[in-house]
């Protein structure tokens, strides 16, 4: 095993603090409560973990002459700045797979909630009035799910789905044809999925190539009684686009569990940084007003967050870490 020292940036319970220490208890490590600050980085670090709220820049490497290892608490990896790790021959290793039924589950939790309107009804319900009126939902019965992205995550809500006896199709620029074939549903182009889907659901990671995927010209050509459901990452929805659409009426609602730049929502007192640009205070706007939104279910990135995922989270992430200490890297992205 290599003698290194761990550094590692987790928002974790007591509980899965010491989890974590125990796990590494033969290894010189740090665990520092909260996101990454360059403040807070130790030179001596050759290991780096963190969760997707810790950004790793190039000047984050700079800091870390050291650094040989970085371990993200993720399946997402947008977080860290690929290129300036490829160059640098240090490995980021992943989590690929831990909350496909986590994920998933959260995703149907919001087309649920939307249909049944009970965000409202709840509200209602804890103010003192005791009323539905107002508060009619629609069945999920026959109405089209449109699935963009159909891995892990995808699959497994297809999966749920059925039991409601809705119609899906989906999108995805590699189909998965045996997955299709086994639970009856076809692939369509994207331009025919925002055209006839009721609800549609994003479940693609976030690249160059899939930025503001759901743009104001495709949100353009969603029915008026379409909802859109986005557990995956903020930057897939332009979020100008979808504010405008609710205003208007052309867009039925939306259950999001992530927003664009959210970390300015986890610390607002960002907005004030000598950093900050125009466009990330426009974007927090849009944030906010997004989650005031009658028409709005906005959940804090909470979809992967259960006991057990969190746990195969920490286990496949230590066990990069314990691989990687034996002479070789697995669930590498570089």
């Amino acid at each position: 095993m290599k003698k290194t020292f761990a550094l590692f940036f987790l928002s974790l319970t007591p509980d899965l603090t010491k989890y974590v220490s125990q796990k590494v208890k033969d290894l010189p490590h740090r665990i520092i409560p909260g996101v990454l600050t360059k403040e807070k980085l130790d030179p001596k670090t050759e290991i780096l973990g963190v969760f997707t709220d810790s950004k790793i820049t190039k000047d984050v490497f700079a800091a870390l002459p050291k650094l040989q290892l970085i371990i993200t608490f993720s399946t997402g990896f947008d977080h860290v700045d690929l290129a300036e790790a490829k160059r640098r021959g240090i490995p980021v290793c992943n989590v690929p797979t831990y909350g496909d039924y986590t994920v998933a589950q959260h995703a149907l939790t919001l087309i649920l909630a939307l249909s049944k309107k009970l965000f409202e009804s709840v509200k209602r319900v804890k103010e003192g009035n005791y009323d539905y009126h107002g508060m009619r939902g629609f069945d999920l019965q026959g109405k089209t799910l449109g699935v963009i992205g159909t891995g892990k995550i995808g699959q497994q809500l297809i999966r749920m789905i059925q039991g409601f006896e809705m119609n899906i199709i989906a999108y995805d620029p590699f189909p998965n044809k045996v997955f299709a074939k086994e639970h009856k549903f076809p692939y369509v182009t994207l331009d025919k999925l925002l055209k006839t889907a009721d609800i549609i659901t994003l479940h693609v990671p976030l690249l160059k190539e899939t930025h503001h995927l759901l743009n104001k010209k495709n949100l353009a050509k969603v029915k008026p009684s379409c909802y859109i459901i986005n557990t995956s990452r903020g930057g897939l929805l332009d979020g100008e686009a979808l504010l405008e659409g609710l205003q208007k009426n052309t867009i039925a609602g939306a259950g999001l569990d992530v927003l664009e730049d959210e970390e300015v929502m986890r610390d607002p007192v960002l907005i004030f940084s000598e950093k900050c640009s125009e466009c990330r205070v426009k974007t927090s706007l849009i944030n906010a007003m997004l989650i005031d939104h009658p028409k709005t279910i906005v959940t804090p990135h909470n979809a992967f967050n259960t006991i057990e995922a969190i746990y195969r989270i920490i286990d496949t992430s230590l066990h990069n870490l314990k691989t990687w200490r034996s002479g070789k890297t697995q669930n590498n992205v570089v």
